[in-house]
């Protein structure tokens, strides 16, 4: 039977709410964009209001705007080390934990605080596990708007078939100025040798592939929490 929304919710809550309880006292913590992360700025919301010191870098502007209202203390990110990041993710490769992002397009920014920390948590619902990347959906691809006729051929030419986002006829542009194009790629067997290829391309700034990078998965279904981690 198909899981309800409100069940689904919960299990994006449990996730949130087991990587919260990692932070600690005097923490810089990167804060992550999209839905299962709203749920975990709520839930820091709460350890925050009940005493707990720390520091946020949020990812998008939407995070930095929810923050501000949940009275999460933010910092700007100039380079500094970031002691754990908090994000979702749209797949989620099971035994090596690499990951498509930017389903909400703020991978540019989400990938950066996730190289720049010294631990990277992904927390999400179990319907995002997969035995392959790039099966469930697109892979996004930031771009300069600029470059996107010439990009869009490109990746054709190695057979991902590219669609520039929009909303209400009009391109999505990221908190950066970029376009996303959503790519095809049905099941990546080699996940760095694409991600290789795709940032070699004039124009593209970034991949959603994000590879390497998850320390632990958090991952919660209708049974309960479980964590994931690299090779197991």
């Amino acid at each position: 039977m198909p899981e309800s929304q409100a069940m689904i919710d919960g299990s994006k809550r449990a996730a949130a709410e087991r990587a919260i309880a990692m932070i600690t006292d005097g923490m810089v913590v990167g804060l992550g964009s999209g839905t299962t992360a709203e749920f975990a700025l709520a839930a820091l919301a709460t350890r925050i209001a009940g005493g707990l010191r720390m520091s946020g870098v949020p990812t998008s502007e939407r995070t930095t705007d929810l923050a501000r209202q949940l009275g999460i203390p933010l910092m700007p990110f100039d380079g500094q080390p970031i002691d754990l990041a908090i994000d979702g993710a749209d797949e989620i490769e099971r035994n090596t934990l690499n990951l498509i992002k930017g389903g909400g397009g703020s991978l540019v920014r989400e990938k950066l605080i996730a190289r720049a920390s010294r631990r990277f948590i992904v927390i999400a619902d179990e319907r995002k596990l997969v035995d392959r990347l790039g099966v469930h959906g697109p892979l996004p691809v930031a771009l300069l708007p600029f470059a996107r006729q010439f990009a869009l051929r490109e990746l054709a030419a190695f057979g991902v078939s590219g669609t520039i986002r929009q909303a209400g006829g009009r391109d999505v542009v990221t908190d950066d100025g970029l376009i996303i194009a959503d790519c095809i790629c049905g099941a990546i067997a080699d996940a760095q040798a694409l991600a290789t290829r795709i940032a070699a391309i004039p124009g593209v700034v970034d991949s959603g592939l994000f590879l390497g990078l998850a320390a632990e998965a958090i991952v919660a279904d209708r049974a309960g929490v479980r964590v994931l981690v690299p090779g197991k």
